[in-house]
């Protein structure tokens, strides 16, 4: 177990991170970091409305193939018919 972390231990982490990334990449790490906190809990959120209220989630958005700039539809669903 961690248990406490003290100043010395906090200071002696921040300079290996200092040391092994350099200061110009600390701020985009803790800012892409942040974004990733914030964006787990609007969809925590976003889930837990959709469970209170017992709606289904809306399907994602369709994606652009970066592969031939078509674009796929959301997973799951019925597949389109080509012919009838």
């Amino acid at each position: 177990m961690l248990g406490n972390l003290g100043f010395g231990e906090i200071l002696g982490i921040l300079v290996i991170c200092l040391l092994l990334f350099g200061s110009r990449r600390l701020p985009e790490i803790g800012a892409s970091f942040g974004k990733g906190i914030r964006e787990f809990k609007r969809s925590l959120s976003d889930a837990g409305d959709a469970i209170g209220s017992g709606e289904q989630p809306s399907p994602p958005a369709r994606q652009l193939d970066a592969r031939n700039g078509a674009t796929t539809p959301p997973a799951g669903g019925e597949p389109k018919r080509l012919s009838q």
